[in-house]
């Protein structure tokens, strides 16, 4: 099994990435209720694709579980029966986690497409667990971080429901972002753990310092955007899909997430001219900065181009492939050696 570990894990991470993207876009298409329950969706595993397949009718039969809007209320089936002439509430319950009845079948799929990414992710991180018993007697950090992954990735799914339950609470919202975060830099570090021994790179204390600094400042950069990305959801709810309007009067968060972008690439630009003045030999300094450079073009267009089809997603999806590349190059940095000094 160690011979396929990396394959396994590699897997894991790309597919950890790929539900990031999904969570994009269920944000980007306002996608968050398209499933009002959890882990199920309407009360089924394969959702309804019209609002018919959720609508009481007479002589129909249902499962215990299954869900009909009522009255715009949501009720659930309290046992197997099927329906008689007249509606009998005595087989019914009302959905109490929340009050939120709206059926949209493009959102209900877009939100089960990303339950279901999740749920092929889930499964990869628990095969990178189970292969990674082979390396218990030479590293059992391996193993334990990919048990912890699996304990995440169970959390990460419980933070989704609440995500639901809170009907799109914004705390939790940027919790289940950073946590999936949080779950990539450990698959990260088990990547490195596994990988053989190679080049080493001249110690530069500065360097691994502006590489942290750099880290820190895009996870701030990720809660703010969320905040923005929040008051975007509002002005929605307010104007409509008005694009010109969402940030017509934006927040004071707005403003400090922009400012922090012509940080975040400064700091990076002196991390990238540090790593070529001493030669270093961390090429990821070049992903780093192009994918910034991405990144700021990508809020210019959402500010000025009044949020181009895509933007939203992109930008979230870039800011994520960042993270994962930082993370990393603090990962390379911790493989230095002192700098011999010649005369």
């Amino acid at each position: 099994m160690k011979k396929y570990f990396t394959s396994i894990t590699k897997t894991a991470l790309v597919l950890v990435y790929l539900v990031i993207v999904a969570g994009a876009l269920v944000r980007m298409t306002g996608s968050g209720m398209g499933c009002p329950d959890w882990p199920k969706c309407f009360g089924y595993y394969i959702p309804p694709t019209d609002v018919i397949e959720l609508t009481w009718l007479p002589n129909r039969e249902f499962d215990k579980g299954q869900v009909i809007i009522k009255d715009e209320t949501l009720l659930v089936a309290k046992d197997h029966f099927t329906t008689a002439d007249t509606f009998d509430a005595s087989h019914w319950e009302r959905y109490t986690k929340h009050d939120y009845a709206i059926f949209n079948p493009l959102h209900t799929w877009v939100e089960y497409i990303n339950r279901l990414c999740g749920a092929v992710a889930g499964i990869a991180v628990f095969a990178m667990a189970i292969a990674s018993f082979s390396f218990w007697k030479q590293k059992k950090a391996i193993v334990f971080l990919s048990w912890l992954s699996v304990f995440m990735m169970g959390f990460q799914a419980w933070l989704g429901a609440t995500v639901v339950y809170s009907v799109l609470n914004p705390i939790k919202i940027t919790v289940h972002m950073v946590m999936a975060l949080v779950i990539v830099a450990v698959i990260l570090y088990i990547l490195k753990l596994a990988k053989p021994a190679g080049n080493t790179y001249p110690k530069d204390a500065l360097f691994k310092n502006l590489l942290i600094i750099s880290l820190a400042l895009t996870l701030i950069q990720v809660v703010l955007g969320t905040q923005v990305r929040q008051f975007v959801d509002e002005q929605i709810k307010l104007v409509g899909y008005n694009t010109s309007l969402w940030l017509e009067h934006p927040l004071v968060a707005f403003y400090f997430h922009r400012t922090f972008s012509v940080l975040v690439f400064l700091i990076n630009v002196a991390i990238l001219v540090r790593n070529r003045k001493l030669n270093l030999g961390f090429s990821k300094t070049v992903w780093v900065l192009v994918l910034l450079v991405l990144e700021i073009v990508s809020g210019i267009a959402m500010y000025y181009l009044d949020f181009p089809f895509g933007s939203q997603t992109t930008h979230l999806v870039i800011a994520s492939l960042l993270f994962g590349i930082q993370f990393y190059l603090i990962l390379e940095s911790r493989q230095q050696n002192p700098v011999v000094a010649h005369p």
